[in-house]
């Protein structure tokens, strides 16, 4: 493989973020092990590679379904940010569609023979959200292109909030613990999609897709962002109460990320100022399910 298709399989996967997807599927087992027990390094080394593996499936995937929309793009920026090379190997040419496909299913295969090697009924538990989170994903990006209402984006990112969820059933059962994860995560994932929507606008413009800043305007989209920043913060209270001190305690820090984040887009009401809060928002991610897994130890 030459330094270009390199650099293409590296966009394309979204390395330079890697090792997020790991640690939050993680955050949840841990949260898991606190209750029902089962902790092993072996264990835990499983669950972060399914959490990989089926991530970066998931990327693939986006960029497969994607491929000719993404053809349309004015703006680099945005790219550049998820992106260390800058480009969208697919709908550039650097990658074909087959091998993509095919680099989606070998991921995705992977991440179902370690998810076979969990007892029953973890391993079904999973089986079922991976396969959903799939299909939302894909739902996510084909209905944005024709919509009146926010369907795509209230539905398709439940693929991102039961991320976490999933990595607690890999140990755990569904509870109430599994329930306030979701609960907690579901509005973040929809402010962290509302910045990422303004931050991408005038290629979403190019593209003609139906995104919460082309539906309801900049200040609707912004609106958007605080109210679900809000809900996070109220959920974040009643999950607090599942939750050992130290992770409670990395609660502040990251909501108080967000609450900047809503700070810079405010202020901005520009592509410009949500790509300079995105990195808040994903810093705070890193720091809840840091804390919820340092919370473990102590």
């Amino acid at each position: 493989m030459d330094s270009r298709a390199l650099r293409a399989y590296v966009d394309l996967l979204r390395l330079h973020f890697a090792f997020a997807w790991p640690l939050l599927f993680c955050s949840g087992t841990f949260l898991a092990f606190g209750t029902y027990g089962g902790f092993s390094w072996g264990y835990v080394l499983v669950a972060a590679l399914i959490g990989l593996f089926g991530f970066e499936a998931g990327m693939v995937l986006n960029d497969y379904v994607d491929r000719v929309h993404d053809t349309r793009d004015v703006d680099g920026r945005f790219t550049r940010y998820w992106r260390v090379f800058g480009t969208r190997p697919i709908a550039e040419g650097l990658i074909s569609p087959r091998r993509a496909l095919l680099l989606f299913a070998v991921l995705a295969l992977l991440a179902l023979a370690l998810i076979l090697t969990l007892p029953y009924p973890h391993s079904l538990f999973i089986i079922v959200i991976m396969g959903y989170s799939y299909c939302a994903e894909v739902f996510y990006q084909v209905k944005k292109r024709s919509q009146s209402l926010p369907i795509a984006q209230l539905l398709g990112r439940t693929d991102f909030a039961l991320f976490p969820v999933a990595g607690y059933l890999a140990a755990g059962l569904f509870d109430i613990p599994a329930l306030l994860y979701f609960c907690f995560f579901y509005p973040y994932a929809q402010a962290h999609l509302g910045a990422n929507d303004l931050a991408d606008l005038d290629n979403d413009i190019a593209r003609g897709v139906k995104t919460i800043p082309v539906l309801y305007g900049v200040q609707g989209n912004i609106l958007w962002i605080a109210a679900f920043t809000v809900l996070h913060g109220i959920m974040a209270l009643f999950f607090a109460g599942v939750l050992g001190p130290l992770a409670r305690a990395a609660l502040i820090p990251g909501f108080v990320l967000l609450l900047i984040a809503n700070g810079i887009i405010l202020r901005g009401r520009r592509p410009e100022a949500a790509l300079k809060a995105l990195p808040c928002f994903h810093v705070a991610m890193v720091v809840y399910a840091a804390g919820i897994i340092v919370d473990f130890f102590f």
